[in-house]
C-alpha cells in the first residue's frame, strides 16, 4: 500500500478510536480488559464451535465463472473464481469465518485479486480479518465510511498489519481480473447517512450473463440507482438486497433489474424474521426462481458467458 493510502486508513483507525473513547471514560479498566480478552477468545474459536464447514467447491472449465453464495448464516459472502483468478464479496460474520476459509480453501485458491467489503456491518467484514491475514491479497475496495465497532477496529488492523492496498471505488470505476469484469454502480460518496446505503453495489458480466451484487442497499439507493444508473442495472442474477428485508427490493428496482434467479443470503429462524414475506411476494408476482442459504445451503452457479446453470 503507498503511503498516502496507508495514511488515509490510519486515519479512519484513529478516528473511529477517538470517537468510541469518547464514550467510554466511565468504564474500569479491568472490566474493559475482560471484555476484550473475552471477545478475542469468542473471535478467535468461536467460528469452530458454532458453524459447520462448507461445501466442496465444484471445480470449473476454462472459459467458465463460477459465482459461490456461501452459506455463511444471517450474512453476506460471495466468491467469483475462475481457473485463475478469485473475488471476494464479504466475508460474513466472524464467527462462520471457517466456512469461508474452508471454501477458498477446497477451492484451491491461495490470492483474491480484490476483496470487496461492501460496508463495514459485522455480518459482512466480521471474516475478513483472518482472510485478509491468510490469503495474499490484491487490493480492498470498501466505501468511505466508518463504524464504531471493535469488529471495524479488527478490520482495518488487518488491513494495515498486512500492508494492503485499500481503494473507495466511485460509481462508474471498472475492475478486471482476468475474465472476471466488475463495475461499480454505487454508492454515490457523501449522499447517503446510513451505512446500508452506502453499501457498494457491483454489476458483473460475462459474455451474455450478467449477476448485481447489492449488499445491503436499502430503498435509498435502490432509488438513486434507478434516477441515475437505470440501464447498468439489468442483470440475470440478482443478490437480493439487505437478506431479504422489507427496506430493500423495491417494485422500481425489479423493474430496472428484471432478474430470472434470486439469490437470498439470510440465516434460519433469524431473529429480524428475514426475508419478509413482502419482498417474497413481490419476487414470486415475477416468477423469478428463488435461492435460499437457509433452505439450500451455500448457492452456486457456473457461467460459460453464454447460459448460468446450478450444478
Amino acid at each position: 500500500m503507498d503511503k498516502r493510502k496507508k495514511t488515509a486508513v490510519r486515519a479512519v483507525r484513529r478516528k473511529v478510536r477517538r470517537r468510541r473513547q469518547g464514550g467510554r471514560r466511565g468504564f474500569s479498566f479491568f472490566v474493559a480488559a475482560f471484555c476484550v480478552l473475552l471477545f478475542a477468545l469468542v473471535y478467535f474459536f468461536g467460528g469452530d464451535l458454532f458453524f459447520p464447514d462448507a461445501e466442496e467447491p465444484i471445480r470449473i472449465a476454462e472459459g467458465e465463472i463460477m459465482v459461490s453464495f456461501i452459506d455463511v448464516g444471517q450474512g453476506d459472502s460471495i466468491v467469483i473464481y475462475t481457473s485463475y483468478n478469485a473475488v471476494l464479496i464479504d466475508a460474513g460474520d466472524h464467527r462462520n469465518r471457517n466456512a469461508v476459509l474452508d471454501y477458498l480453501n477446497a477451492a484451491g485458491i491461495t490470492r483474491l485479486d480484490y476483496v470487496v467489503a461492501t460496508h463495514p456491518h459485522a455480518d459482512h467484514i466480521g471474516g475478513m480479518p483472518q482472510v485478509l491475514r491468510d490469503f495474499e491479497i490484491g487490493r480492498v475496495l470498501m466505501p468511505d465510511v466508518t463504524n464504531d465497532t471493535d469488529t471495524f477496529e479488527f478490520f482495518l488492523d488487518a488491513i494495515l498489519n498486512n500492508d494492503i492496498e485499500t481503494h473507495f471505488p466511485s460509481p462508474g470505476e471498472i475492475f478486471t481480473a482476468g475474465t472476471i469484469e466488475m463495475l461499480v454502480i454505487a454508492p454515490p460518496p457523501g449522499q447517503f447517512s446510513g451505512l446500508n446505503d452506502n453499501s457498494i453495489v457491483i454489476r458483473m458480466e460475462h459474455g451474455q450473463t450478467s449477476f448485481l451484487f447489492t449488499g445491503d442497499a436499502e430503498r435509498p439507493l435502490e432509488q438513486w440507482m434507478v434516477d441515475n444508473a437505470y440501464h447498468q442495472l439489468r442483470a440475470d442474477v440478482l443478490k437480493v438486497g439487505h437478506h431479504g428485508s422489507r427496506t430493500s427490493t423495491t417494485e422500481a428496482f425489479l423493474n430496472a433489474v428484471d432478474p430470472s434467479i434470486a439469490v437470498i443470503q439470510v440465516g434460519g429462524n433469524n431473529r429480524f424474521g428475514h426475508p419478509h414475506d413482502e419482498v417474497m411476494e413481490r419476487l414470486y408476482d415475477r416468477d423469478i426462481a428463488i435461492y435460499r442459504t437457509d433452505h439450500h445451503g451455500t448457492v452456486r452457479m457456473i457461467t460459460d458467458g453464454q447460459t448460468i446453470s446450478i450444478p
